[in-house]
C-alpha cells in the first residue's frame, strides 16, 4: 500500500511561489502557468495532473483552520526561499495525509457520492471528458471525494487549462447531483488539490495510490471490486 508521503513532492496542494508574475493573465478559465484562488496552482505546458476534488462541508472547519494557521505561521518566519520551500512541501505532505484521513473516515459532512446514480453522474461526466479535454489515465469515486490522473489536450494548439476542466466537470455534476438530491447550494468544495506528475516512476506510484483508495478506506479487499474505479491500462504493472 502507498503512503501519502509515497506519491512525491506535493508541494501542488499549497504551492508558494515567492517571484509572483508580475501581469498574470485575468482569464480565469484560459491557461495559465501559475493561478491562484485560495491554493496557488502550477500547470506546467504538456504534463499529467493528480487531481482531487472533495464535496462541500467534507473536513471539518477546525481542521481547515488549524492547517490555515499552520501555513501562515510557516510563511512569516524568516528563512531563505530555498528552506522555505522545502518546509512548504513537508509541510503539504502532512496536511494531505490530514485530510485524506478525514475523507477516507467519511465522518463529516456529505456521502451523496455513495448513492450509485450520483456516482455513475461523475463516472460518466470523467468518461465523457477523455479524448476531448484531456486523455484519462484513472480515477476513482469515493463517497466524499474524488481522485483522477489526466493529461490535459491542446485546443487551437495550447492546452486544456486544469480551471477550465475541472469547471466544466463540477458544474455538470453538481447541477445533476443537486437534482437528484432535491436540493439547491453548493455541491463541491469549490478549491480542489492538484499535482503535476514530474516523472513515470511517481505517476506509477500515484496510480497506485488511487485505484487502492477504496481499499485502505476499507470498502473493498480487491481495487477491481470497486464500481467506481477506472484503470486505463488493465495490465498496468503497479496493480495487484
Amino acid at each position: 500500500m502507498q503512503s501519502v508521503a509515497q506519491i512525491g513532492n506535493l508541494r501542488g496542494f499549497y504551492s508558494l511561489v515567492i517571484s509572483m508574475p508580475n501581469n498574470p493573465t485575468r482569464d480565469r478559465l484560459g491557461l495559465k502557468s501559475f493561478y491562484r484562488r485560495n491554493l496557488p496552482h502550477i500547470q506546467p505546458v504538456n504534463s499529467t495532473f493528480f487531481l482531487t476534488f472533495r464535496l462541500t462541508g467534507s473536513v471539518p472547519e477546525h481542521v481547515l483552520r488549524r492547517m490555515a494557521e499552520e501555513r501562515k505561521l510557516l510563511k512569516q518566519a524568516e528563512e531563505s526561499a530555498a528552506e522555505l520551500n522545502l518546509r512548504l512541501g513537508k509541510l503539504a505532505r502532512r496536511h494531505f495525509a490530514m485530510l485524506e484521513s478525514w475523507l477516507d473516515k467519511a465522518s463529516t459532512g456529505p456521502i451523496w457520492l455513495k448513492k450509485a446514480s450520483i456516482a455513475r453522474i461523475i463516472a460518466e461526466a470523467l468518461n465523457h471528458r477523455d479524448g476531448k479535454m484531456y486523455t484519462l489515465d484513472a480515477f476513482t469515486i469515493m463517497p466524499n471525494h474524488v481522485h483522477a490522473v489526466f493529461t490535459p489536450l491542446e485546443s487551437k494548439g495550447t492546452p486544456q487549462s486544469l480551471s477550465s476542466i475541472m469547471h466544466s466537470l463540477k458544474r455538470i455534476t453538481a447541477r445533476r447531483g443537486n437534482l437528484i438530491l432535491k436540493r439547491k447550494g453548493a455541491f463541491w468544495e469549490h478549491e480542489s488539490f492538484d499535482h503535476y506528475v514530474r516523472n513515470r516512476a511517481e505517476w506509477k506510484r500515484i496510480i497506485k495510490y488511487v485505484i487502492e483508495n477504496p481499499v485502505k478506506a476499507g470498502l473493498v479487499r480487491d481495487w477491481k471490486d470497486w464500481e467506481w474505479t477506472y484503470l486505463r491500462s488493465p495490465s498496468f504493472e503497479g496493480a495487484s
